[in-house]
C-alpha cells in the first residue's frame, strides 16, 4: 500500500496528467448542480422519466464490491481497495457510491451507453495496467475511435464539464442490455416519448387561452372592401375584450357569434397506454412496483428479468477492464449481491431464521446483523450449529437412535434395535433345527 507521499508524487489525473498545485476553487460557479445527469431525449417532461428513475435506483441498491473468490469462485472477502471504495462508499468529491452507480444507470438508459472514467488514480495507466482507481466519473460519450473514445466528463477541478479523449481498455463501456427496446430509433419506448410529446404540445395548445370563436357580420365578406371592414370589426373585438377588466366586449343585434369551445377528438393518450403497457411487458415491469403493492414473485420477476441483466453488464465491464488478468487469477472479481430478506414479511422471518439456523447456513449474530440488532456477546452465537441437536463437550454431535430428539427417545430407540436383532437370532435358530 502506499504511502501519502508516494501517492501525492506518482498519482495521475485524467484531465490533466498529473496532481496539479494548489488552485484556487472560486473561479466558476453556478446556481445548478452541474455534474447531474441531463436527458438528451425529451424524456423530462413524461412518464419515462419516471421509469429510468424507478430501475436506477432498484439497481443502486443493490451491493457491488470488489471480491476475492476461492477456488470454486465463491467469495471469500471483501477486498479493501480505492476500486472497492468507490463502488460502495466514495466515487468522488460529489457523489456517493450508490449515487454514482444510478447516476451511471439513468445516463446510460437516455444515451444508450454510459462511460466509467477513473479520473484519479495511484499512477497512471498509460504507462501500466496494474493500477488502483481513487475516483470515478460517468462520461457520455461523443466520439468513437478505434481504441480510444471522447467522452464529456465533468471536471471538478474547474467545476465545468470538459471533453477528454480516453482509452477504450482503460474505461469502462457500458451498453444498455435493452437497448433496442429503450434507444433504437423505432423502438417502443421512443415512440411512446414522441406520443407523450405529442401529447403535451396538444394540451398547451389548448392552454393557450384561446376563445376559438366565429362572428357572423350581416353583410357578405367577397368583396375585399368588406373584408376590411370585417378584419377591422374582429380587431375591435380583439381590443375590447383584451382591455376590459373582465374580459367584456359588445357587439351589434344584427351580428351573431359561435364559439367551438369543444375539444377535438384524438385518440393519442390510447396510443400512449397501449404503448406503456408494452413497454411494462418487454422491461418486466408492472404498475404493482412502482406503487409498491407488488407481491414477492411479481418482484422476484423484476429482479431477475430487468436488474439482473443491468448489474451484469455492470460487474462484466468492470471486471473486464479494471482488473488484470493476474488480479483475475488470484481469485479477484468484482460481484453484486442482492438481499435475500427485503422481501420476506416479518412474520414468516422467524421460520426462515430456524431453518438456516438449524441446516448450519447462518449463525446468530449473521442473522442479528441484517435485522439490526448487535451481535449477542456469546461466543457460540458466532458458531455453525444446530441448537436443537444435543453436542458433547468437544462441540461434536451425539448418536442418537433414530437421529431425532432427546437422548431418552435415543435410548428407546437403542432398546427397539436390540429387541429386534434377538427376535432375528431367535428365528434363524428355529430354521437351522427345522433343516433336515
Amino acid at each position: 500500500m502506499p504511502t501519502l507521499g508516494e501517492r501525492f508524487k506518482k498519482s495521475w489525473n485524467a484531465f490533466i496528467g498529473r496532481e496539479p498545485a494548489p488552485m484556487t476553487r472560486y473561479e466558476y460557479g453556478t446556481s445548478i448542480r452541474p455534474d447531474r445527469p441531463r436527458f438528451t431525449r425529451t424524456t423530462e417532461r413524461s412518464m419515462v422519466n419516471a421509469i429510468y428513475n424507478r430501475i436506477a435506483v432498484d439497481v443502486s441498491a443493490v451491493d457491488i464490491r470488489h471480491v476475492k473468490l476461492d477456488e470454486n469462485d465463491r467469495y471469500i472477502e471483501t477486498v479493501e481497495s480505492g476500486l472497492n471504495n468507490c463502488l460502495t462508499l466514495d466515487a468522488n468529491i460529489d457523489q456517493t457510491g450508490r449515487a454514482f452507480i444510478q447516476d451511471a444507470v439513468m445516463s446510460m438508459f437516455d444515451e444508450g451507453c454510459v462511460a466509467l472514467v477513473p479520473v484519479d488514480t495511484n499512477v497512471n495507466p498509460n504507462d501500466t495496467s496494474s493500477y488502483d482507481i481513487l475516483t470515478m466519473r460517468t462520461g457520455k460519450i461523443v466520439e468513437w475511435y478505434p481504441e480510444h473514445i471522447k467522452v464529456n466528463v465533468y471536471n471538478e477541478r474547474i467545476g465545468k464539464k470538459q471533453e477528454i479523449v480516453v482509452r477504450k481498455e482503460n474505461t469502462a463501456i457500458i451498453e444498455n442490455p435493452f437497448y433496442s427496446i429503450m434507444n433504437e430509433p423505432n423502438s417502443t419506448l421512443q415512440r411512446l416519448i414522441r406520443v407523450l410529446n405529442n401529447i403535451d404540445r396538444t394540451n398547451d395548445q389548448n392552454a393557450a387561452g384561446k376563445m376559438d370563436l366565429i362572428i357572423q357580420l350581416p353583410y357578405l365578406t367577397k368583396s375585399e372592401t368588406k373584408k376590411q371592414q370585417a378584419e377591422a370589426r374582429r380587431k375591435l373585438l380583439e381590443d375590447q375584450l383584451t382591455g376590459s377588466q373582465y374580459g367584456i366586449a359588445y357587439i351589434d343585434g344584427t351580428e351573431h357569434v359561435t364559439q367551438l369551445s369543444r375539444p377535438i377528438e384524438n385518440n393519442l393518450w390510447q396510443q400512449a397506454q397501449d404503448l406503456k403497457k408494452e413497454v411494462y411487458n418487454q422491461l418486466g415491469l408492472t404498475e404493482e412496483i412502482f406503487n409498491g403493492t407488488a407481491d414477492e414473485r411479481a418482484m422476484l420477476d423484476y429482479q431477475t428479468r430487468t436488474l439482473e441483466p443491468i448489474l451484469s453488464a455492470f460487474v462484466e465491464e468492470m471486471k473486464r477492464k479494471f482488473l488484470t488478468k493476474t488480479a483475475r487469477t488470484q481469485g479477484q472479481s468484482i460481484k453484486f449481491f442482492r438481499e435475500p430478506f427485503k422481501l420476506v414479511p416479518i412474520m414468516d422471518l422467524a421460520n426462515v431464521a430456524d431453518i438456516f439456523e438449524r441446516n448450519e447456513i447462518l449463525s446468530s449474530n449473521e442473522f442479528r446483523s441484517i435485522l439490526g440488532y448487535k451481535p449477542d456477546p456469546n461466543a457460540k452465537s458466532d458458531e455453525l450449529r444446530n441448537s436443537n441437536m444435543p453436542q458433547d463437550d468437544s462441540g461434536n454431535k451425539k448418536a442418537i437412535g433414530n437421529g431425532i430428539g432427546t437422548p431418552k427417545n435415543a435410548d428407546i430407540g437403542k432398546k427397539v434395535v436390540e429387541e429386534r436383532l434377538t427376535n432375528e437370532e431367535v428365528t434363524n435358530n428355529k430354521q437351522r433345527r427345522l433343516q433336515p
